[in-house]
């Protein structure tokens, strides 16, 4: 028992390493990349740890199940992200949300108008902001985004473009037969019919390079 906890540890060690080998240069002194403990955590989370300094977390336990090419073109999803600078940060907007409210209510009880009106302002402020970074249709539009950059990285680090998208194609599919949700498996889906239709612009821009060519 001792010894498969320690094989299994040493594979996960190994995998975390390798893992950092695949940050693009301008990354590695900022970007860690760990092993998360948390219970049914997500696949991959990046997670702001200080300033300037981005912290990519991994369920190593489904992470195993994905190939090899599979796990390498969502790491680089995730990487993109960051260069995208499109990751959930702790930002103002609850703590925001929680004074204004509160302030609110403490102004309706002694009646001070432009206070009241300060108080409300700071909670359409925050409430609006909270709005953008929970929107959909703008969650996806960034995922649809990074998946572009992550089939650009993968050629950057010796992928062929066909390779690169049938890579991350099979891991999208992979994870929409994996998840319950029909909210979550709807986005895997939009995913990945933007990702078929930049293949098959990508197919026709080779194919028209290749006959331009005397």
């Amino acid at each position: 028992m001792t010894s498969y906890v320690t094989s299994s540890a040493r594979a996960e060690m190994s995998e975390l390493r390798r893992l950092k080998t695949l940050l693009p240069p301008e990354l590695q002194s900022w970007v860690t990349v760990e092993g998360t403990t948390e219970v049914n955590p997500p696949l991959l989370r990046c997670e702001e740890i200080g300033k300037d300094q981005i912290e990519i977390q991994i369920d190593l336990v489904k992470w195993d199940q994905l190939a090899l090419d599979q796990r390498n073109l969502l790491f680089w999803h995730e990487v993109a992200r960051i260069q995208n600078d499109t990751i959930p940060r702790d930002g103002w907007e609850m703590a925001a949300l929680a004074i204004g409210l509160g302030g609110a209510v403490g102004e309706l009880w002694v009646q001070d108008g432009l206070l009241l009106l300060l108080a409300l302002a700071l909670c359409g402020v925050s409430g609006y902001r909270l709005y953008q970074k929970n929107n959909g249709d703008k969650q996806v539009k960034e995922m649809i985004e990074a998946d572009e950059k992550a089939i650009a990285l993968a050629t950057r680090f010796g992928y062929s473009l066909p390779n690169a998208y049938k890579s991350l194609g099979s891991a999208l599919k992979a994870l929409l037969e994996q998840t319950p949700s029909k909210r979550q498996r709807s986005k895997y889906e939009t995913r990945l019919t933007a990702l078929k239709r930049s293949a098959s612009k990508a197919k026709a821009k080779v194919k028209g390079s290749r006959e331009a060519t005397p």
